[in-house]
């Protein structure tokens, strides 16, 4: 238990976004997904997820950790499918921005949802890193209670709200992690994939990448990182990630581009080059074969919460 203390401690939160949403049309989307770790609370109505169509109702919440693509149904299991793409042009059609009074109305599906980032050494995306899958969270009403103060203070303009917006986003990560550890979830995830939090030379590698996301990320250059030779560094960073160094620099590339994208104007051009595309096609092949939607899409899009 102390070794998740000291995750728990290395942890930087951030909070990114919440909504009130109603479910204007029924809707299936075969393969959802977005970078951001993502918790929904059921209001009215019920969500289905993951192929075997797990049901999540009134009450309950869906975690979907960031860079997991999912089978979800908002309304019914029966309601027509479309792909993430099809969705995001046209978003509006199906999910809306809901009041108070109708996330209280029983004749109105509805959900709320927080999106946040959780970083270990503020490098690491954790939930990402434990490669676990989206789950439902049952009977947690601290949980609940979470998510509506945060949306309720985000819609406030009381002074302190962004200090309590992320004291409480702190506090729902934690939550989400004692859910986790209580309910012994995904314990071969964790034995496996949280050792590498452990090991100074690989935390001076994610370090590393992050500070130099645009510049030379090469295998001769981790290796310089973390002091060992370049024949080793791909296999002593797979031996303990389970993916090769490679893989994940072009995520955390692509992680950084669509928060580029969706928090500045830069051309699509400059923001490849930031990132450490000279190949502005190049980039955007990537991006979409990455992410199943071209870049100026996402750039539209933002969030599945901006409704």
């Amino acid at each position: 238990m102390e070794d998740y203390n000291k995750i728990i401690e290395s942890l930087g939160v951030r909070y990114l976004k919440s909504r009130n949403i109603k479910i204007a049309k029924q809707v299936t989307i075969d393969n959802f997904y977005d970078v951001e770790n993502t918790i929904i609370l059921v209001n009215n109505g019920d969500i289905y997820f993951g192929s075997e169509k797990e049901k999540v109702t009134e009450g309950d919440m869906l975690f979907i950790p960031g860079g997991k693509s999912l089978s979800i149904s908002f309304g019914s299991l029966s309601a027509p499918t479309i792909s993430n793409e099809e969705f995001i042009s046209n978003k509006k059609k199906y999910l809306q921005n809901a009041t108070d009074s109708e996330i209280n109305d029983f004749d109105v599906d509805s959900f709320s949802q927080v999106m946040f980032e959780a970083k270990v050494f503020d490098s690491v995306n954790y939930f990402s890193s434990l490669n676990i899958p989206p789950f439902a969270i049952r009977s947690s009403s601290l949980l609940a209670e979470l998510i509506r103060l945060i949306i309720a203070e985000d819609d406030s303009t009381r002074p302190g709200k962004n200090r309590i917006i992320k004291v409480n986003t702190e506090y729902l990560v934690v939550e989400i992690i004692r859910y986790i550890l209580d309910n012994r979830l995904f314990v071969e995830q964790l034995v496996t994939n949280s050792t590498y939090f452990k090991d100074p030379r690989l935390i001076d590698i994610f370090a590393h990448i992050k500070e130099n996301i645009g510049g030379d990320l090469s295998n001769k250059m981790l290796a310089r990182v973390a002091n060992v030779s370049e024949d080793y560094v791909g296999q002593y960073f797979k031996m303990l990630t389970g993916i090769n160094p490679q893989d994940y620099i072009e995520y955390q590339r692509m992680e950084a581009a669509v928060d580029l994208l969706r928090t500045t104007k830069k051309s699509i051009r400059d923001i490849g080059k930031e990132v450490g595309y000279k190949d502005t096609a190049y980039f955007c092949r990537r991006f979409k074969m990455m992410f199943g939607i071209p870049a100026g899409k996402m750039r539209r899009r933002e969030s599945l919460i901006n409704v």
